[in-house]
């Protein structure tokens, strides 16, 4: 696996196509995050392992802070309510003022 920059691969399309060729999965990037996967047709993904590999190096190499897993029974439901149409109403007044 590849992870290659937007401007990397645009000027070496060609090169990192021919790796695709060959079985090789590049990843591209935009300022240190994955943004899309390049992999032969009809190849499967590998059940997100690619992203979570290329997160796992950014993440070493300092560029990147992983959070923990997400555990929703370690929060409670917020008893606070508001009328349906609140958030459309306090967006639109928002934006008049601006």
């Amino acid at each position: 696996m590849i992870a290659v920059g937007i401007r990397e691969l645009k000027a070496r399309l060609s090169h990192y196509l021919r790796e695709v060729e060959r079985g090789e999965t590049v990843l591209v990037t935009d300022r240190g995050r994955v943004v899309a996967e390049v992999r032969a047709p009809g190849s499967a993904p590998q059940e997100g392992s690619a992203v979570d590999r290329a997160l796992q190096r950014l993440a070493e190499g300092g560029g990147l802070l992983l959070g923990e897993p997400h555990e929703p029974g370690a929060y409670s439901v917020s008893p606070l309510r508001t009328p349906s149409g609140t958030s459309a109403r306090l967006l639109t007044e928002e934006r008049e003022e601006g």
